[in-house]
């Protein structure tokens, strides 16, 4: 609530022909000042709510880690082998058998079933040579040029400034050892 205080004037007023007194009074209103205005509690409890989504995103994130290595361990298979009543058992731990990766299939094609090209050479060594000719040549590192090799054919994607990068792009892959063909998607843009 505001506090309201009032103040009374008594004036005499002299003119020429009369004499009168006026009473003036005048009524002043104080805001209160006590407490914290409505934005500050706005913002604290805006705090307040940001603080505790943290907290609980940050508590679910870590039980959702906790969960996934729990999933991905697996037991040691063990196996106890019984001995005389004189010896203690002999415990026999066999690791847990080994899991291979699928395969990785490129554009909906098959791997091949021998695993290199008519030429001898296969496609990650393609692959291999083609990733590191455009990481090492400063012109092509920062692009951001993608290749990918199915049967020495070479597949690229990305996006150029200019169409003599572009040209000049597929002309060092081409240089590389094994390329059958070129595919070049790259746009310039």
């Amino acid at each position: 609530m505001a506090e309201q205080q009032a103040e009374s004037r008594r004036v005499v007023v002299e003119t020429p022909n009369t004499r009168r007194e006026v009473v003036h009074s005048e009524a002043t209103r104080y805001p209160e000042r006590n407490g914290i205005s409505g934005a500050a509690l706005a913002a604290i409890v805006v705090g307040v709510i940001a603080l505790a989504a943290i907290i609980i995103l940050f508590a679910l994130n870590r039980q959702d880690t906790t969960n996934d290595n729990v999933a991905t361990q697996t037991p040691p298979q063990t196996t106890i082998v019984q001995q005389p009543a004189q010896q203690p058992p002999v415990v026999v731990t066999q690791p847990a058998p080994a899991t291979q990766p699928a395969p990785v299939i490129i554009n909906g094609q098959p791997a091949p079933a021998s695993g290199a090209t008519s030429t001898g050479t296969d496609d990650s060594t393609i692959q291999g040579a083609i990733d590191k000719k455009l990481s090492n040549d400063p012109n092509f590192s920062s692009l951001g040029i993608i290749a990918s090799v199915v049967d020495g054919k070479v597949t690229l994607t990305g996006t150029v400034k200019t169409e003599s990068l572009k040209a000049q792009i597929e002309r060092a892959v081409r240089n590389v050892k094994g390329v059958k063909s070129i595919d070049n998607q790259i746009t310039v843009g």
